[in-house]
């Protein structure tokens, strides 16, 4: 490549993401280097010629393409499957059969061939840091059952005064304003000291009452957590809302079960079908999850034969409200997934 081609190579590099992807725009790339869009284009093909395969693709359909190409599976059909990735996802194999004009047990093969396909190529070769989540809490069941909360000491921050360093230089104080100087210093680093250990304390009250109001979670799992705002924890621990919002943000609690953000804990409230006591909308998500889950090819449940389910359990939701819990979870809704089990994908 001779040096302009180069520069633009370089410049195309600088547009990948994470995932491999070139998302520059190459018309704007050619603006702002002064060259034509068509030597852009020309040095792209030949980066999208690198490893991995599929890198520097402009969008997912480029991306599989390139890689089909490769494989010297890019015909026709293949190439028509590519352009209908929409009609993949939302699980239109009639109308995908007869765009690409093959047979059920060719789109199969074609779509399991799609599915064998690495539409992150560059994922493998990220330079990011991943950060480890560090709990603040741990939540341990002590012999007798009950639940012992204790602070993480590694994520507290560790601020002492040096009391022999303040009397010393104290001692050397002459003037006034020095001695002025010296007492809101050590004012100051009182307060903090004292504010630290504040916000300690808080977190492990706030942590202690989360226990306490969720203890069916620890014992049994999602399924069973309790309907809880921001105003009863505040409330049960004379606190403001506000102080409870701020001392949950970003604090992750650990416990047998796994690591949880402290705001996971407070859920919305479903009523009672039978005005019995309210469900938490974790935990019907939770049960929404395991109904598809255990569906049989018999039956595929819909949106309204769940909302007949859960009301049978006593839990009043409206369809849409499965609908939305559905989708939160990207399980497909029941016409798509009796579309795949019909057509054995």
């Amino acid at each position: 490549m001779n040096a302009v081609d180069r520069l633009i190579g370089g410049v195309l590099i600088d547009a990948i993401d994470d995932w491999g992807y070139m998302r520059a725009d190459t018309r704007e790339l050619a603006d702002r280097l002064g060259v034509p869009e068509a030597d852009v284009l020309r040095v792209l093909g030949i980066m999208q010629g690198f490893e991995p395969t599929g890198v520097m693709a402009r969008d997912i359909p480029e991306c599989l393409a390139l890689q089909l190409k490769e494989r010297g599976r890019f015909d026709p059909a293949m190439e028509t499957l590519i352009k209908n990735l929409d009609l993949l996802a939302k699980g239109h194999f009639d109308r995908l059969m007869t765009a690409c004009g093959v047979d059920r047990e060719d789109l199969t093969d074609m779509i399991a061939e799609v599915r064998a396909l690495t539409p992150k190529p560059g994922a493998g070769f990220g330079g990011g840091v991943v950060q480890s989540v560090a709990p603040d809490v741990y939540v341990k069941q002590a012999p007798d059952g009950m639940w012992h909360v204790e602070l993480n000491s590694e994520t507290m921050p560790r601020v002492l005064m040096n009391q022999r360093y303040y009397a010393t230089v104290s001692k050397t104080a002459k003037r006034e304003e020095d001695k002025q100087f010296l007492t809101e210093c050590a004012a100051n680093a009182s307060w903090l000291v004292k504010s630290l250990d504040q916000r300690a304390k808080t977190i492990l009250k706030v942590a202690r009452e989360i226990v306490r109001q969720q203890d069916a979670f620890f014992v049994q799992g999602v399924a069973h957590l309790r309907p809880l705002n921001l105003k009863t924890v505040a409330a049960a621990i004379e606190m403001h809302e506000s102080t409870v919002s701020r001392v949950t943000s970003n604090k992750y609690l650990s416990c047998e079960r796994g690591v949880f953000e402290l705001k996971y804990f407070f859920t919305a409230s479903i009523n009672s079908a039978d005005g019995g006591e309210a469900h938490s909308a974790e935990a019907v998500r939770y049960q929404i999850k395991g109904l598809i889950d255990g569906e049989g090819a018999e039956e595929i449940l819909s949106d309204d034969r769940i909302v007949e389910i859960l009301r049978e359990k006593g839990i009043d939701i409206a369809r849409r409200t499965v609908a939305k819990y559905r989708e939160s979870l990207r399980i497909p809704s029941s016409v798509e997934r009796k579309r795949k089990l019909a057509h054995g994908i």
